[in-house]
């Protein structure tokens, strides 16, 4: 992905008229707050969310497909829509289309994965956020989804601090050095969805979006990305190969690690959507 400023074929936005966007990201993150709905908060929002929007919205793994929907009301991006006419998504799609557009007008960005501490007291909840790169060269989190009053938060949802969002790698790293308990990462409320092989499953896919593959949370690879799948007993190289990827902070690094093909996903992966079951997915070639 080199400087994170060009689109994948996830974050590409087609002909979009970029016209009266603003380049500032925390301007541009309240934009993609006015349109989209995250698929559980209708009770937190007091709207009913419908069944057909609910279960479909958030399977568009393209950029293009989110913005055909919103297309679907009148007005511009920067018009915030209803409630009713908001693409209904998860976190990923409030960080996708965020970095979409910070490329678009010129800032560098990437989608992370990894675990938010804000959701619930004492777990780390799987959770998408976008982070993009300073003129200093450093980087920032932002949580677009959470810039909602309703959500009552004790930090900046456009400066994240990073001890409140662990990225999947310091997560990794946190549960194999035994500073954390792995059974607090995963998706509250879901049993199976919780641990080690969890927090495995969220690195590998952090690590695809560092290279540009900004995949579905529920999308999932053998032998190391697979979500209900066991693998088995990893392997002392496997095993290395993960806190390799946990401790990774370079983008050459980065892209050496995903020609590993332990790591980088297949032409068809499995998605195990939550609300239509398990689908076989063709991804589209790099």
């Amino acid at each position: 992905m080199g400087s994170h400023l060009k689109q994948t074929p996830y974050s590409d936005p087609g002909d979009l008229d970029l016209g009266g966007l603003p380049r500032d990201p925390g301007q541009l993150a309240h934009v993609v707050r006015d349109l989209i709905l995250h698929r559980l908060e209708g009770e937190r929002l007091g709207f009913e969310i419908p069944d057909q929007r609910l279960h479909h919205d958030g399977e568009s793994r393209y950029l293009r497909e989110i913005l055909r929907i919103l297309h679907g009301s009148a007005g511009p991006l920067t018009e915030p829509r209803a409630y009713g006419e908001r693409f209904v998504g998860t976190c990923r799609d409030f960080a996708l289309l965020h970095v979409a557009l910070l490329r678009a007008t010129g800032t560098p960005a990437r989608v992370r994965g990894g675990f938010g501490t804000y959701f619930v007291d004492g777990f780390h909840e799987d959770h998408w956020v976008t982070e993009y790169r300073l003129p200093n060269g450093s980087w920032r989190l932002v949580d677009p989804q959470v810039l909602h009053p309703a959500y009552d938060v004790d930090f900046d949802p456009l400066d994240v601090p990073r001890d409140r969002f662990v990225r999947s790698g310091e997560a990794w790293r946190a549960c194999r050095e035994g500073r954390a308990d792995p059974r607090t990462f995963g998706v509250w409320g879901v049993e199976r969805y919780r641990g080690t092989e969890f927090v495995r499953h969220s690195l590998v896919l952090d690590l695809a979006c560092r290279n540009g593959v900004e995949t579905l949370p529920w999308d999932g690879w053998l032998p190391l990305a697979g979500l209900d799948d066991d693998p088995g007993s990893l392997s002392a190289d496997d095993l290395a190969l993960l806190d390799t990827v946990a401790a990774c902070s370079s983008e050459d690094e980065a892209r050496r690690l995903y020609a590993d093909p332990r790591l980088a996903p297949p032409r068809e992966i499995l998605s195990r959507t939550p609300y239509l079951g398990l689908r076989a997915v063709t991804l589209p070639r790099p």
